[in-house]
């Protein structure tokens, strides 16, 4: 079952070109992914079935947990793998979730926003606090990083890994109950694609 949006070329690359302006990541160059990854204007939703790892994680606020739990809290999820220092992909994607929690509004604390780092040699929990804070996460927008095996365990469950977080690509996933299918969005989802996601499941999401 698959749906593909289509978004104008230059459409994406303003989004990009903004955030990279406003967004607080400290680069000051557009690094190499950038080129492999902002020339599709092609937006791809699936649905799949992911076994989650059992591994244990990192939290931001340096709480060791396992990522069964974190996922399985009762919440939709909605879900990406990000790193720090990208400066290019993640911004954007981050800047959605930033954006997803303002339309949620009220329903913010039914929805679980979850960002693994791809980078967890580097993205230690403090720099995973300062990066939450630039981008506003609240209460319920958690990040994690840990093991670099159990990153990869992570990237490798939910179809992510490329073995170079220069390559990564952008992609969404969100699951509206434990044990169900997730949807599986490949590229630049919007905050309004993640809402009609989620609306099925939280009842409180304003209309």
């Amino acid at each position: 079952m698959t749906r593909s949006l289509s978004r104008p070329l230059t459409a994406t690359l303003v989004a990009v070109a903004a955030v990279l302006s406003t967004a607080p990541a400290r680069a000051h160059d557009v690094d190499a992914h950038a080129r492999h990854h902002h020339t599709s204007p092609e937006t791809t939703r699936s649905i799949v079935d992911y076994a989650i790892p059992d591994v244990k994680v990192v939290r931001e606020d340096g709480r060791t947990v396992e990522l069964k739990h974190e996922l399985n809290d009762g919440r939709p999820v909605v879900l990406n793998f990000v790193y720090t220092t990208c400066t290019s992909v993640c911004p954007l994607t981050s800047q959605t979730f930033a954006q997803l929690q303002s339309k949620l509004g009220a329903a913010r604390n039914s929805v679980h926003l979850v960002s693994i780092s791809i980078d967890p040699e580097q993205d230690t929990p403090s720099r995973l606090r300062e990066y939450a804070q630039k981008f506003g996460a609240g209460p319920d927008w958690h990040f994690y990083t840990g093991t670099l095996g159990a990153s990869i365990a992570a990237q490798r469950a939910f179809n992510v890994y490329r073995g170079d977080k220069m390559d990564h690509a952008p992609a969404t996933l969100v699951r509206l109950a434990a044990g169900g299918h997730w949807v599986r969005i490949d590229g630049f989802a919007t905050a309004d694609d993640l809402i009609r996601e989620l609306r099925p499941g939280v009842a409180s999401i304003a209309r």
